[in-house]
Order: C-alpha cells, then structure tokens, then sequence
C-alpha cells in the first residue's frame, strides 16, 4: 500500500456501494492535512489501520478516513 503524509493530494475510493458514506465521499478530491492514530491496530493486528487521515476535501469540508479507502487522485 502506498503511504501517504500530510500535504499529499488524495481521492476517496469507496467501491461498497452499501457503505453510508459512499453516496457522499466516493471520487471526492482533497489534501491530507494530518495523520492521526488510535488503537484500532489491536483488534486487527495491522499498524496502517491505526492510521487515521484527515482530509480537507476541495469543497471545504474535513473528515476523518482510514487508509484503505485513500488512493492517488485522478488528475484531470
């Protein structure tokens, strides 16, 4: 998996059409603005789970998303 650190341009990728959020974040654009950490790592064994991202998305708004839903943007 790529890493990625705060600064980087980012695209949500949420494929599970049933998530809540899809409707709302999937494709969206923005900037990691800060990394974050809690202890999700210790019910999964995998450190990058305990990574949460902080993404200013391009309309302004901020949410809090985990690794595996963050890809590389879609320049235009």
């Amino acid at each position: 998996m790529p890493e990625y650190n705060s600064g980087d341009r980012v695209r949500i990728d949420i494929p599970d059409e049933t998530d809540p959020n899809h409707d709302q974040y999937h494709g969206e654009h923005g900037t990691i603005v800060d990394l974050l950490e809690d202890d999700d790592d210790t019910l999964s064994g995998e450190r990058q789970e305990s990574i949460i991202f902080r993404i200013q998305l391009d309309e302004g708004e901020k949410i809090d998303v985990r690794q595996h839903v963050v890809r590389p943007p879609i320049e235009k």
